[in-house]
C-alpha cells in the first residue's frame, strides 16, 4: 500500500488499483494448508480492510483483528447534512474514492481526477457529536473541515468525514453476539467471510461474471466447496477464532460496478434465484472475533 514515490506517484498507484491492475503486495506469505476429508484445502485467499464505510476496499498481506473487525475497518464515514451515514446505496459514486493507509497516514484518491486528499489516521477536529447509521446512533467526530471540504466538492453536496473512535460503543444485535460486543461502521457484524468457490458458482450462472469486491467482504477462503461456509459455526483463521453467526443478507449495492459506478439488475437478480429465503437473498457469513490477533494472508483455515 505504501507508495515508491512522490505523493502523486502514490495516488496514480492506488488509481491503477482501481482500474484493476494488480497490486504489489507488502510481503509475500508461505501458505499453510488444511486438509478437511469432505471439504479439501483450506486457505485465506484474501484479506480486505474498507476504511470508510461504502468507499472501495483495501487487499493486504496482513490484518489485526479487533473487537469491532480488522485495524481501520470502517472506522470512518461521509455524514449527509442531516448526519445520516452515506452508502453507495444512494450514491454509488462512492466507488470512484480508493483509499490507502501508510506511515499513519490515509490517503483517498479520486479516480475520475487522480485527485487525492491525505491525513493522519488520528486526524481529529472539534467535539464529539451524534450520527445516524440505520437504526444506531453513535458518537463521532469530524476528521477536519478541509478533508470535508474536499469530499463535498467533489461529491458536489454537503457532507463530512468523520471518524468513530476506538473506545467508542455500538453494540452488535445481541441475539447473535454477547452483550459487550461491538462493532465499527459496517452495517452490523465485524468480519465477513465468503468461499471463493461460492463466488465461481455464481459466475458459473451468468453472462457476464462478477469480482468478489463486489460483496465486499473481510475474509475470502480457497480451497472449500461452494457454499460450504454456511454450514460452519466456528471457524479459525491463522489460529484466531471467530463465530460464524449469520448469513449475509444481500442488497442492490452488489449490483454497482466498483470501476464505473453505474448500478445494474446482476448478480443479484440470479442470486435471488437460488439463495433466496426469509424474504432475504443470502451470499457469505458474518462473523464475530473471539480473540484478537494477527492474521496473515495463506493462513490455514479449520472450520470447527
Amino acid at each position: 500500500m505504501k507508495p515508491d514515490g512522490s505523493l502523486a506517484d502514490g495516488c496514480r498507484a492506488s488509481c491503477m488499483l482501481a482500474k484493476g491492475k494488480p497490486h504489489k503486495p507488502l510481503v509475500r506469505s508461505t501458505a499453510a494448508f488444511y486438509l478437511h476429508p469432505m471439504i479439501g484445502t483450506l486457505t485465506l485467499s484474501e484479506i480486505n480492510v474498507y476504511p470508510i464505510k461504502s468507499l472501495r476496499g483495501i487487499s493486504v498481506t496482513h490484518a489485526r483483528v479487533k473487537q469491532k473487525g480488522l485495524e481501520f475497518d470502517r472506522r470512518w464515514m461521509l455524514i449527509d447534512a442531516n448526519s445520516q451515514a452515506m452508502t453507495q446505496r444512494a450514491y454509488p459514486q462512492l466507488a470512484f474514492f480508493v483509499p490507502e493507509i501508510h506511515d499513519g497516514t490515509l490517503r483517498i484518491c479520486y479516480t475520475p481526477h487522480q485527485d487525492f486528499i491525505d491525513f493522519p489516521v488520528d486526524s481529529r477536529e472539534g467535539d464529539s457529536m451524534p450520527a445516524s447509521i440505520w437504526n444506531d446512533i453513535v458518537s463521532i467526530v469530524e476528521v477536519s473541515s478541509p478533508v470535508s471540504a474536499w469530499f463535498s466538492a467533489k461529491l458536489g453536496m454537503s457532507c463530512r468525514l468523520v471518524a468513530f473512535p476506538e473506545p467508542n460503543a455500538r453494540p452488535i444485535d445481541p441475539r447473535y453476539a454477547r452483550p459487550d460486543a461491538n462493532v465499527s461502521l459496517a452495517d452490523a457484524y465485524p468480519f465477513l467471510l465468503i468461499g471463493q468457490a461460492s463466488l465461481d458458482d455464481l459466475n458459473s450462472r451468468l453472462v457476464e461474471p462478477v469480482p468478489m469486491n463486489r460483496f465486499r467482504p473481510n475474509f475470502v477462503v480457497s480451497g472449500a466447496a461452494p457454499f460450504a461456509e454456511d454450514d460452519w459455526k466456528t471457524v479459525s483463521i491463522g489460529g484466531v477464532s471467530f463465530a460464524v453467526v449469520k448469513p449475509c443478507d444481500r442488497c442492490v449495492m452488489t449490483t454497482i460496478d466498483q470501476d464505473t459506478a453505474r448500478k445494474g439488475t446482476e448478480p443479484l437478480r440470479t442470486l435471488a434465484s437460488y439463495r433466496r429465503r426469509d424474504n432475504g437473498v443470502f451470499f457469505g457469513q458474518n462473523l464475530i472475533g473471539l480473540a484478537e490477533g494477527e492474521i496473515k494472508l495463506g493462513a490455514t483455515v479449520i472450520p470447527l
